[in-house]
């Protein structure tokens, strides 16, 4: 009953959230949901089978929650009970971070601001992580198949959605220059990949941000190519 109530509670916090900050945005004039539109292509293909994927594992979480599958021993339901409530403390954070720049999906029209203070000197998509703790945290508290299906589709479009917002936003292209031509300055002194390492550990630290280690694979292989 406490995992129940534990659950409920972190996705009502969730949720509320999110249309709270939505609904504050439209009487602004801003039109936060721009998932799929005025896209084509993969773009478009990838935010609309994320809000599918987001859709349908709320919906079996729900369920999952309201018929109590238990199929996990005590301790990995109350490190699920953790994992939730941190997703969804850390999702709350990012969207007040955000304040009006916040959009689910990219918009090719509006101007907002890169933010890079608060959480987001962390992590670059805390929002995506508290998505994906609060799913994480629902499974193992509920744990069932067919969830445990929806959880990791949910996720995988969640990261595909944050591949291809780095690639889409321009400010981000010439962020990804500036860091390979420091590879490529610092590349040119060093003979080994350790002490390159020791040398720039704040450029290193994209390899341990959530979701971006895609980035920095890329400007590897630029530097290196």
């Amino acid at each position: 009953m406490e995992f129940k109530l534990i659950s409920i509670a972190s996705i009502i916090a969730f949720y509320g959230c999110y249309f709270v900050k939505m609904f504050h945005q439209k009487k602004q004039g801003i039109q936060t949901d721009q998932i799929g539109k005025n896209k084509v292509g993969f773009v478009k293909f990838v935010e609309i089978t994320m809000k599918i994927a987001a859709i349908l594992v709320f919906i079996a979480g729900l369920s999952s929650i309201f018929f109590e599958t238990e199929h996990n021993p005590v301790s990995v339901r109350i490190f699920g009970a953790i994992l939730s409530v941190a997703g969804t403390a850390i999702f709350i954070v990012a969207v007040w971070t955000m304040r009006d720049s916040w959009r689910a999906g990219v918009s090719k029209t509006d101007k907002t601001e890169l933010v890079t203070n608060g959480i987001y000197q962390i992590s670059r998509n805390p929002a995506f992580l508290g998505f994906d703790l609060l799913y994480i945290g629902t499974l193992l508290m509920f744990f069932n198949w067919i969830l445990c299906f929806l959880t990791v589709f949910a996720v995988i479009m969640y990261h595909l959605q944050i591949v291809k917002k780095i690639f889409y936003l321009p400010h981000l292209e010439m962020s990804i220059c500036n860091i390979r031509r420091k590879f490529v300055a610092i590349l040119a002194e060093s003979d080994n990949f350790k002490f390159l390492k020791l040398r720039n550990r704040n450029l290193w630290r994209c390899h341990y941000v959530y979701g971006n280690w895609f980035m920095f694979r890329c400007c590897i292989w630029n530097c290196l190519r």
